[in-house]
C-alpha cells in the first residue's frame, strides 16, 4: 500500500492496541517496565491513529503537548506486518499538519543519537 491509502487521525485513548502493537515489534519495545509506561501513557495522552479497512488500529503516535507551541512525540508504533508501507509517514504527516494548525513552533522526538551502535535506533533517526 501506497502512503496516501493510510489515513491517520486523532483517536480516543487505545492502550491495549498499544499493548499488542509494542510485541509486533520487540527488537524496539522489549523492556517490559518500559513497556508498561508506554501502555499507561496510552491512557491519558494524545492519540493519533492509522486503522487499517477493518478498523484495527495499526499505528499510534502519542503526544505530550508541554506548552501551546512546543509538542513532544512521546511513542511512534506501527505493526510489523505493514512497516514501510507509510503507516507511520501518514501518522507523522497528520501530527506535523495538526501542530502547525495549532501554533507549535517546536515538535520533537527523543532517541538515541548517531554515535549509539544499535541498528534499530539508526533506523529509527531516518524515519525521523
Amino acid at each position: 500500500m501506497s502512503s496516501t491509502a493510510w489515513f491517520a487521525g486523532l483517536d480516543r485513548q487505545v492502550p491495549e492496541d498499544v499493548a499488542r502493537l509494542l510485541t509486533t515489534v520487540p527488537e524496539w519495545f522489549a523492556q517490559p517496565e518500559s513497556n508498561e509506561e508506554y501502555i499507561e501513557a496510552a491512557r491519558s495522552k494524545e492519540t493519533w491513529t492509522v486503522r487499517n479497512s477493518e478498523g484495527e488500529v495499526v499505528g499510534v503516535t502519542l503526544i505530550d503537548c508541554h506548552f501551546p507551541h512546543v509538542a513532544e512525540v512521546h511513542l511512534t508504533v506501527v505493526d510489523r506486518s505493514v512497516h514501510g508501507s507509510g503507516v507511520g509517514t501518514a501518522m507523522l504527516r497528520a501530527v506535523e499538519d495538526d501542530a502547525v494548525r495549532r501554533g507549535v513552533r517546536l515538535l520533537q522526538v527523543k532517541t538515541l543519537g548517531a554515535s549509539h551502535p544499535d541498528p534499530g535506533y539508526a533506523r529509527t533517526r531516518h524515519f525521523y
